[in-house]
Formats: structure tokens, sequence, C-alpha cells
């Protein structure tokens, strides 16, 4: 069987690394955790969902999915979003970047399913999609059949629906399991460090909040985003079919294609950290502010400093402080130390 997690290399000096990201099969919850609980890279477990009831519901038929999915839904309108038919399904900003290509409103999933069917009949047909939706809010009796659930991690499940869509490669700080449901979805990762070649747009603005890549991946304009080709040789392809599992790990970019005229992706969310310690890109954020418009040699010294405390603390030996006396410097921080720190910080703030 053909690997689904390719990598895209088409031409370098050293032959592609095929099996770089591994598949496993006949694979428990518990199996899953263990293989997933240290991992760095991305993993794809075939057909771990497959006996879910959404999936083989949408294995008879879009409609019987559909179906599904109201008799759990609370009735609550749900975020939708229409793209013209021009749009060809890339969710992404309008020309001049100043607002996006879409409309969004509030809908019952009942409208957003009548209208995927209307689209579903046309030549050219226009994009709806429904984003991230809390599933526990919005479809809480879907939980305890369709969702993964551990007794390691608490992870938060949302739901994604729609047809042929293309949202713009992204990151997600939580690490993410991602149950393709129905239909087909293809994500397009890269490892964080590629950053600097996928050509990052607005932070202030973005589609769903999160910066994303400016490239079309579609017709990537190398003239103008000349480093995409560096990205795309480090970058990999899983095309899942229903019922496959996609393990993305926390900070991973990945481009993500709803295939069909019906896609449904479950998402599971979790952080290795508690919440009390807060979101690294409030962090950064700051830094942004405080850190960016620095003179370069100051910025090399701060670089130092974020180096020692921060990145490459690991190995710094801080015996010659009493234990006593360590406070923030507490590996790891404890809440108290935690709470004290964002106090000094709140306090900083106001002055």
């Amino acid at each position: 069987m053909d690997n689904p997690l390719q990598n895209n290399t088409t031409s370098r000096a050293e032959p592609a690394v095929q099996n770089y990201v591994p598949e496993y099969y006949d694979c428990s919850l518990d199996e899953l955790y263990q293989r997933i609980e240290s991992a760095e890279t991305p993993m794809i477990f075939k057909g771990l969902c497959r006996h879910f009831p959404l999936v083989q519901a949408g294995l008879e038929s879009n409609q019987t999915a559909m179906d599904y999915l109201l008799q759990h839904y609370s009735g609550q309108p749900v975020t939708a979003y229409y793209l013209p038919p021009e749009q060809q399904g890339r969710v992404f900003y309008n020309e001049q970047v100043d607002g996006f290509n879409y409309q969004a409103g509030r809908l019952d999933l009942a409208q957003i399913f009548e209208r995927l069917q209307t689209e579903s009949q046309q030549q050219a047909p226009a994009s709806v999609y429904m984003g991230s939706t809390n599933i526990q809010q919005y479809f809480p009796s879907l939980f305890a059949e369709n969702c993964l659930q551990f007794s390691q991690v608490n992870p938060m499940a949302n739901i994604w629906l729609g047809n042929q869509t293309r949202v713009a490669a992204h990151f997600d700080f939580p690490h993410n399991l991602a149950c393709n449901m129905v239909g087909k979805r293809t994500f397009t990762l890269f490892p964080p460090e590629q950053i600097a070649n996928l050509y990052i747009g607005p932070m202030e603005f973005a589609p769903g909040g999160q910066e994303i890549s400016m490239v079309n991946f579609d017709r990537p304009d190398y003239d103008r985003f000349p480093k995409f080709k560096a990205a795309l040789a480090a970058s990999f392809t899983a095309a899942l079919e229903p019922g496959d599992v996609l393990f993305i790990p926390s900070m991973w970019w990945h481009h993500v294609r709803g295939v069909e005229d019906f896609n449904v992706l479950i998402t599971h969310w979790w952080r290795d950290t508690p919440a009390f310690l807060g979101r690294p890109n409030n962090a950064l954020l700051h830094s942004m502010l405080s850190l960016r418009s620095l003179p370069k040699a100051q910025r090399k010294a701060w670089k130092a400093l974020f180096d020692h405390y921060i990145f490459e603390h690991d190995d710094v030996d801080e015996s010659h402080i009493p234990d006593n006396a360590r406070g923030m410097l507490t590996k790891p921080i404890d809440e108290l130390n935690a709470r004290k720190l964002r106090a000094d910080l709140t306090n900083k703030l106001k002055r």
C-alpha cells in the first residue's frame, strides 16, 4: 500500500525519506496516545475512527450523514462562511488585504445543509463552510460515540464541515488529532522552522484569527515567493479517507483542503502545560512591542537572555540559587509562582 503521507521532495541530492512519518493500523486508543505522547512529527492512523457512527453514516451517503448530524444538533445558530464561485474555495483575504474574501453569518445547521445540497448541483459551486464549532456546546450528544477520549488528557473537540474549500497554511499551539469523518481531506504539513519560507501575512487579523501563508498553493507565484520551493521540499502531504486520523504536533504549519461535495472533520486540541501558564503567543506579541524595534545589538543581547532563560534553559546550572529563592526560575514553574508572575506583569503593564 502506498504511504498516504509522502515527502513532497521530487529532486534532491539525497533520496526522499518515504518512511519519515509512519502509519499505524490496528491501534487502540491507549496505544495511540503512547505513540503520540512525545512525538515531534505528524502521524497517520489509518481507519482508527472508521467504526464511528458518523463515519458509517457518511459512507452510506452525504444525506445520511447530514441527517445524523441534525439528530445531534442543539439548535443554536452556528457561524457559516460563504465564498463566491470565483474564489474557488480559497478562504483568504480580499485583494486589498484589508478584509476577507468571504461573507460570514449565523445560520441554522439545516440551512447550511440545504445550501450545500444546492451548490452540489452547480457546475461552478460556491463554497459553504462551517469552521471550528465546539461539539460539547452545539452537538453535545455527538461526543460520546464520535470523539477520541483519553485518560491522560482532556482534548477540546470541534467539528468542521463544508464542501470544497482550501484553508491557507497556518499553525496551532495545541497538539491536534484530526479525525476525517466524512468525505476526503488533504493536509500539506510543514515543520515549524519553515516559517521563513511560507511568506506569512499580517499578524493583526487573518481568516480564522491565526496568521497564514500568503502563497496560493494551487498556483504558487515563484517570482513573488521564491523560497516557497524550499518549503515544499520539506513538506508532507496527508490524503485522508473517511475514518483516518492525523496527528499534527504543536506548531506544525498545515494547509487543509476539503475534497468532496460534503466533508466533515472533528479535531481534538490539547496542550502540554496547564492553562494557568497562559498563551505563548501573548509573549510573542509583547516582544513585538518591546523588542522588535530595538537596535540590532540590543536585540542580540536580549536573544542571549532569552536563550539562557527560555529556549536553552534545560542544561543551565542554577544550583547556586537556593531552592526557596528560585521563584519564577522553578522548573517547571508551579501555579503559585506563575500567579505571582502574572500579577507582577499586570501591575507593570498598568504603569
